[in-house]
């Protein structure tokens, strides 16, 4: 299973920037995954307004970057 990474800033504040994560259903590898990818953030985006993404990228889920 992949992860979308949303790297997002606050518009009001652009110091203010936190990585979101977006699972996808289904297997797929990395390049697929870029693929697939942009309408998932596009629509993150209308939900969030407050936010602009300022890069994404695909990650198996299966990592744990904590």
């Amino acid at each position: 299973m992949m992860t979308i990474i949303l790297s997002a800033c606050l518009v009001a504040d652009p110091a203010t920037c936190k990585d979101f994560r977006l699972p996808l259903d289904g297997e797929m590898d990395t390049r697929q995954c870029a693929m697939v990818a942009p309408p998932f953030f596009a629509q993150w985006s209308e939900e969030h307004p407050a936010w602009r993404v300022m890069k994404w990228s695909c990650q198996s889920s299966e990592i744990d970057d904590t």
